[in-house]
């Protein structure tokens, strides 16, 4: 059997580490990943007055239509932070999500929505894009597995050109809900399970385009991959990622984005990397991560190689290519962005 590996080595400059409010920070300027996917670490890019714009959790961002960079954090006095791509400060909004986790954005051509799921309140929420709330969701109590609220545990959504949305309810009963522009639900699947069809910790889903067919691409993350269904549910393919806890999958032209927020046999504090796969869904680049190896085209284990993270949540591409990256429980940490070299 042939053996195919990614050999490139990770691309790093001497640049020292140093210690920032007890976590281990890499100096401005480092440069991470490999086979042709490469690009410099700015930890400064993000980083605000604390006092008057703070954060909490930096769980997810997403690039509006009009270029600005949109972070979520369960920070109650400011749960969404407008930055430019520059990393200045533009505008903030939100005081009501204690347990905002999930952002998304529904670009319709004229303006542009936020989904925003809020785990404590059990809820998910369609916004103006300045923050006035256009629909609620509410537990599905019409399906048994929601006969309480508390089991409804909202972690993302994806949503369509047309309205219509998928929620993933990655922290409750595990189930793929799929939701008309004016929130009927109109179809349900996954669910806990053993077979390949069902789901655990569904922390993520987007729709990939990167064929003429949709789909959906969904987080497993406890079985360290994503599954890819069709738009109405059934399971097309499972794609293996040894050593990766990932979060929500993000497509950006050929290539998907993840954050792995941990590997599952090391630290869960201080094992977190950046994984990037082409449009094969082969592993090309893992930034603050070791080389993808793959031996008889099946992906040997990954893991942490450099302390860059702690606990990388989400990744934001933007439309220069560059990606940003929000951490969980990372010590207030703002974002970071890599630019490609």
């Amino acid at each position: 059997m042939k053996r195919s590996t990614f050999i490139k080595n990770t691309v790093v400059s001497t640049a020292g580490i140093f210690i920032t409010k007890n976590l281990m920070r890499p100096v401005l300027g480092q440069v991470y990943g490999q086979n042709g996917m490469t690009y410099q670490l700015n930890t400064n890019w993000g980083t605000l007055n604390a006092d008057q714009t703070p954060v909490n959790d930096c769980h997810e961002m997403i690039q509006d239509g009009k270029g600005r960079i949109l972070l979520l954090t369960n920070e109650t006095k400011n749960n969404i932070i407008i930055y430019n791509k520059s990393g200045r400060l533009i505008n903030t909004w939100g005081t009501v999500f204690p347990g905002a986790h999930g952002l998304s954005v529904q670009h319709n051509g004229k303006e542009d929505f936020l989904f925003i799921t809020d785990t404590n309140r059990h809820q998910v929420y369609k916004t103006t894009i300045d923050g006035k709330i256009l629909l609620t969701i509410d537990p599905p109590s019409d399906l048994p597995a929601y006969a309480k609220a508390e089991a409804f545990v909202p972690t993302e959504t994806a949503v369509l050109a047309n309205g219509e949305f998928y929620i993933a309810d990655g922290y409750g009963a595990q189930h793929i809900l799929h939701y008309d522009e004016k929130g009927k639900l109109k179809n349900s699947f996954g669910g806990r399970g053993a077979g390949d069809e069902h789901l655990d910790n569904a922390h993520g889903i987007c729709v990939d385009y990167r064929n003429p067919k949709p789909t959906l691409i969904i987080t497993d993350r406890t079985r360290n991959a994503f599954k890819r269904f069709s738009m109405d549910g059934k399971l097309l393919e499972v794609i293996h990622l040894p050593g990766a806890c990932v979060c929500r999958p993000v497509i950006k032209g050929d290539y998907l984005y993840a954050a792995v927020l941990r590997s599952p046999n090391l630290d869960n504090a201080n094992s977190g990397f950046i994984t990037i796969l082409d449009k094969d869904n082969k592993v090309v680049s893992n930034l603050g991560g070791s080389a993808p190896v793959y031996e008889n085209d099946i992906l040997q284990p990954m893991s942490q190689k450099e302390k860059i993270f702690i606990h990388p949540h989400d990744v934001c591409v933007d439309d220069e290519g560059s990606i940003y990256v929000a951490q969980w429980a990372s010590g207030k940490v703002y974002p970071y962005k890599f630019s490609k070299v």
